[in-house]
């Protein structure tokens, strides 16, 4: 009798609002929501995001937060999630975005968002930019406030 290899998680993409809600004590249950989605993802391995994010991430959680989360403590979480291998935008990304952009009619940062996630062969982007369960290309959107961590694992068994 043969052992059955463990299935992978799906892999979810984890977008900048997500991480910023995870340091925004304004609205705790959804601070907390964050956080829930970021532990999943670091517990079954599965989370991705790009240079990109984080460096939106970074900018935002200094203008926006700057008494709630330090300098030092930005640039540790942005150095946390360099272990998720966050993608490099290259030319590839880029026209992959563009396609996106135009068949979607989505703007050109959105677009490039969604590009590194297919890139990164994502199955799942976690965000509340879009709609709840929307299907972009190959990714389906994951509102984390809207839905549980958990949740995914009931997509998956489904497809």
């Amino acid at each position: 009798m043969s052992a059955v290899p463990p299935v992978a998680p799906p892999r979810v993409f984890i977008d900048t609002g997500v991480l910023l809600h995870a340091v925004d004590d304004h609205d705790p249950e959804r601070r907390d929501r964050a956080r829930t989605w970021l532990q999943g993802c670091w517990t079954a391995r599965c989370g991705r995001t790009s240079v990109q994010v984080l460096s939106e991430f970074y900018a935002h959680a200094r203008r926006h937060f700057p008494t709630a989360i330090s300098a030092g403590d930005a640039r540790a979480l942005v150095r946390r999630y360099q272990h998720w291998k966050p993608w490099v935008v290259d030319h590839a990304t880029i026209e992959t975005a563009w396609a996106i952009e135009s068949r979607h009619e989505l703007p050109y940062a959105d677009a490039l968002i969604l590009a590194a996630a297919q890139q990164q062969e994502c199955r799942f982007v976690a965000s509340d930019r879009w709609a709840n369960g929307r299907q972009i290309e190959s990714l389906t959107v994951v509102d984390p406030f809207a839905s549980s961590f958990d949740a995914l694992d009931a997509v998956g068994a489904t497809a």
